[in-house]
């Protein structure tokens, strides 16, 4: 009987609602608006993108609430837009850590290395349909002006030759009549993280071979290009993970710090708009005249994926007509990057910066190069790893009392995990300090001592203070030692010092002007000395000494959590 109630009051509450319905419907009125269900609930297109375009997808992305849009269901569609690295996301999203709606990293090659790896362990494709393109950004060299002066711009074609062959002159940039400037000093990304440090080795290698398509593993593993790249990277005084990392440093450090960094033009231009009070000289940006890449930024919309429903990749599509329609389009150029069309309004903010880059380029006058398989792509990879400046690093780890519990639980599974990505010749020492300082493992080969040293590191305890000054005295005594033997032996290798606390000195045996003046010597650049990588751990910390002890020597700061230090000396691996 309860259950014919029931039965009876909802077919009642059911012709209820219809009739209202039909009522309201009839007045004109939106019938969505009376029926239950989740068309009032968002749906929200998550977009992981390559930093280069960020800024002007959000843009898009305001104009495109703008609208109001909805899906076919009537449901509002929110856009969220989070910049990644492309070649860092491609692997989260590979091992399905990550999981946007849409995926754009800055280049094509990523998409093809995605594809084959989710290929591996997935019987569906992670797309239904092909990624589109968006816009376009050349990818080049950011050099001072003076400098790109010296090598003949704008009048003169620079290839990648001009900058290998400045490389390998032992008179530097005296043979350009500029001894000021000693040897050439280059920039550029890691390749396995970053579009911009993939690209500018592709360019290297598309530009030795004579090649605009078509680079085999043959070639990257030819005798020519593995000189070409070693001779590059003798003279590669930074890596890292984001371009606009290196173009910071470029603003805030001068010319003495490098001279050229591999980069897009959007970025190069960008730092001109925001800093350019701040700039020695302007920040010019040079199309190789070998050729370059036209990168397109495509956007995947991950609907094969498993984490994507038929109403996000809808969402998604009508976000992308929008991007491509021609409003969107000539916006485009407002934040430095080109529309796919090519057409640069004058007045825009790309329009104006004629002075600083070729606004007359496009792919009929400067050569596009293919991009370049999943396999190249790797075997790219590999040869920076075999080619590259190897790294001379020592660990500094606060076991003070303060860092005990889930703080040094952390910081030492961190740790041994950064160990893990160092190059079997990269060599590793490792120091811990509470109130006193131990050398636990000299300086020796990475091959050598990192299974012992990730066992140290695990079985670390924690107790006592911080004598945190004289920790870094001593770690940068063993640096100096190691660099002057490999100076004698004609070894180049970068130097580090990878500092992890959560407090401040409270020791005071060595005071921090003694520390910074003395051990390190203020104001240091990489050939008088080792670089400070700090991981400030906690919010006890000495802010302004960890800031002095990165900036001043040309590293960085990071301020760790438990959950975050694994990331800090991620960032950390791609500087060495």
């Amino acid at each position: 009987m309860a259950s014919g109630r029931r039965d009876f009051l909802g077919i009642l509450g059911a012709a209820a609602a219809a009739a209202a319905a039909i009522v309201y419907f009839g007045l004109g009125g939106d019938v969505k608006a009376l029926l239950p269900g989740p068309q009032g609930d968002p749906v929200e297109v998550s977009i992981a993108s390559s930093v280069t375009k960020k800024a002007w997808l959000e843009a898009a992305a305001a104009s495109f609430a703008a609208t109001e849009p909805e899906t076919a269901s009537g449901r509002p569609i929110s856009i969220k837009v989070s910049s990644v690295l492309s070649g860092e996301s491609m692997l989260k999203i590979a091992e399905k850590s990550l999981q946007p709606t849409v995926w754009s990293p800055g280049e094509t090659a990523w998409v093809d290395q995605l594809a084959q790896k989710w290929a591996l362990k997935n019987p569906t494709p992670i797309t239904s349909a092909a990624c589109a393109p968006t816009v376009l950004t050349p990818v080049g060299l950011a050099m001072w002006q003076p400098m790109a002066e010296a090598l003949g711009w704008p009048n003169q074609p620079i290839r990648m030759s001009h900058l290998i062959d400045l490389a390998n002159n032992p008179e530097g940039w005296a043979s350009l009549g500029h001894a000021e400037w000693g040897k050439l000093r280059l920039g550029h990304t890691h390749p396995q993280y970053s579009s911009a440090g993939l690209l500018f080795l592709t360019q290297v290698i598309y530009a030795v071979t004579g090649k605009t398509q078509g680079i085999t593993a043959a070639d990257i593993y030819s005798t020519k290009v593995q000189t070409a790249l070693e001779t590059l990277a003798a003279n590669t005084s930074k890596y890292g993970m984001v371009t606009t990392d290196l173009l910071n440093s470029m603003a805030a450090r001068g010319p003495a710090f490098l001279h050229v960094a591999s980069a897009f033009e959007e970025g190069t231009l960008r730092l001109n708009a925001e800093k350019g009070a701040q700039l020695r000289w302007p920040l010019v940006f040079v199309f190789p005249a070998d050729g370059t890449f036209w990168s397109d930024h495509p956007y995947c919309i991950l609907d094969g994926s498993g984490w994507v429903d038929p109403e996000e990749a809808e969402a998604a599509r009508l976000f992308l007509a929008h991007l491509t329609s021609s409003a969107v389009q000539a916006e485009a150029a407002n934040h430095f990057v080109r529309p796919l069309d090519g057409q640069i309004a004058p007045e825009s903010a790309l329009g104006r910066r004629g002075e600083i880059t070729d606004l007359s380029a496009s792919p009929a006058t400067i050569p596009p190069f293919a991009i370049p398989s999943p396999e190249v792509s790797e075997a790219i990879i590999d040869q920076f790893y075999n080619t590259k400046r190897k790294a001379t690093v020592i660990l500094a780890l606060d076991v003070s009392g303060s860092m005990s519990g889930e703080a040094i639980r952390a910081a030492t599974e961190s740790t041994a995990e950064f160990l893990d990505r160092l190059h079997p010749k990269d060599r590793v020492g490792l120091i811990a300090f509470n109130q006193n300082v131990k050398v636990l493992t000299p300086i020796s080969p990475v091959s050598e001592v990192v299974e012992r040293m990730k066992d140290q590191v695990l079985a670390l305890p924690a107790d006592g203070g911080t004598n945190l000054h004289e920790a870094v005295c001593v770690a940068a005594a063993h640096l100096r030692a190691a660099q002057a033997k490999d100076l004698a032996a004609g070894e180049n290798r970068l130097y580090g010092i990878v500092v992890l606390s959560d407090g401040k000195d409270t020791t005071g045996q060595v005071s921090a002007n003694q520390m910074m003046t003395t051990c390190l010597g203020s104001g240091s650049e990489e050939s008088e000395g080792p670089r400070v990588f700090v991981l400030a751990f906690g919010s006890d910390v000495d802010g302004p000494l960890m800031d002095r002890l990165a900036n001043e020597t040309g590293g960085m700061r990071f301020d760790a959590a438990a959950g975050s230090v694994g990331n800090a000396y991620l960032k950390i691996s791609a500087e060495q």
